[in-house]
């Protein structure tokens, strides 16, 4: 996706989905716009997130609570250059709803289509997705909690 597309003026959310080998992107506005999304190679991670923190008026990082996140969270709080608040969300079955949002968001096409969904495989990694679902998952928290 192009940096150098409109940049919101509003707070957004970064969403992170980290990984031994790669990790997820992801900007999104209170709103739901999504900004951006990408999949990194995990040493390019904290670069790419110093990056993007310079594009977009980033106010929170939203991240997966499993296995890696312990570590990510205190490289993370060790290595950027100004400390971002760091919120952990619940990421169980994330993968299987990245799946169907992929689809949804790059409908197939060609003999993809006549598969059944469940049997197409996405061709390209997905953690980017992943990151998109752990915002949605956070801000859906807090208008549940609102009410």
């Amino acid at each position: 996706m192009n940096l150098n597309e409109f940049t919101p003026t509003q707070p957004v959310i970064l969403g992170f989905d980290p990984g031994k080998d790669k990790c997820g992107l992801a900007v999104m506005g209170l709103d739901r716009k999504l900004h951006y999304h990408q999949v990194v190679p995990s040493t390019e991670a904290i670069a790419t997130i110093e990056t993007l923190r310079q594009k977009f008026p980033i106010s929170l990082m939203v991240m997966g609570d499993q296995t890696t996140a312990k570590g990510w969270k205190q490289q993370l709080q060790q290595q950027l250059s100004d400390p971002l608040n760091i919120m952990l969300v619940d990421e169980r079955y994330t993968s299987l709803e990245a799946r169907d949002r992929y689809w949804q968001m790059f409908p197939p096409k060609g003999i993809t289509k006549l598969l059944p969904q469940g049997m197409r495989t996405p061709p390209r990694p997905i953690d980017d997705i992943v990151a998109i679902l752990l915002i949605e998952r956070y801000l859906s928290r807090l208008t549940e909690s609102a009410k």
